[in-house]
């Protein structure tokens, strides 16, 4: 694999930002690391990073790029800070940089599929609610998505106002008071909207503080009729447990 570091402008930003990028390598000499042979553009991953990381982290705390090394799949990192992958009330607009600028670029810069059945989105934590929201404002852009313990009951989240290391988060994100529930930024809300979904997967430890969570996602799934994986172990919040999952995440999708 090669492993990028995209520095680049965001006009929709408005400042410069960064995303990591894996591209896939033809099968060569390497010791301990395969290749893949697949030619084209490449299907894509887009990985999304939690609320205390950045677009290096999943490179950083798991194995990632040996997971994807063989399946021909390139994987897109972004960097969105603390925004939980949203139109800030007093920031930026980060939904219109994810959900529009980032694929545009992505694609203008590297040689990725834009066929929605080779586009896939997965991520953790407040990534898992960006991966879901992605696939649920726009199903027609995805072939899959994915959640690994994933913020999937924001509004009950956000009841928590004032979090010690950030204690106007929710007000600088979703305004005074945060307006969550019955939104688009709601994903329970948003799965009661007509049309067909993409393949879901979700994946969330029992030790999790967001299990619960977790959990009320799968039943209103499940009480809509919409298809959804589930799969609850052991674990917690926890980078051990994420860098398993992915590699199940991995065999999951519909390469």
């Amino acid at each position: 694999m090669a492993l990028i570091r995209c520095d680049y402008y965001s006009d929709v930003l408005g400042f410069g930002t960064t995303m990591s990028v894996l591209l896939p390598e033809p099968p060569s000499g390497q010791i301990g690391l395969g290749g893949s042979s697949r030619t084209g553009d490449f299907p894509t991953l887009y990985l999304l990073h939690g609320l205390s990381d950045d677009h290096g982290a999943w490179t950083r705390y798991t194995s990632i790029e040996r997971y994807v090394a063989e399946l021909g799949l390139a994987v897109v990192m972004p960097q969105v800070h603390r925004s939980f992958y949203t139109d800030e009330a007093w920031g930026r607009p980060y939904w219109q940089f994810v959900a529009e600028e980032l694929p545009r670029k992505a694609r203008a810069f590297f040689r990725l599929s834009a066929d929605p059945a080779q586009t896939f989105v997965a991520g953790l934590s407040m990534g898992g609610y960006g991966a879901f929201k992605l696939a649920l404002r726009h199903p027609d852009r995805f072939g899959a998505a994915a959640s690994l313990s994933g913020v999937l009951d924001l509004a009950d989240r956000a009841r928590d106002l004032h979090r010690p290391e950030d204690p106007r988060m929710w007000e600088r994100i979703f305004g005074t008071p945060p307006a969550i529930e019955g939104t688009d930024e709601d994903l329970l809300h948003l799965l009661d909207r007509p049309g067909s979904l993409p393949p879901l997967y979700l994946t969330c430890g029992t030790e999790d503080p967001l299990y619960q969570g977790n959990l009320r996602f799968r039943d209103a799934c499940a009480e809509r009729g919409i298809p959804l994986t589930a799969d609850f172990s052991p674990g917690g919040h926890e980078w051990s447990y994420w860098d398993a999952k992915i590699r199940d995440v991995l065999a999951w999708l519909p390469l």
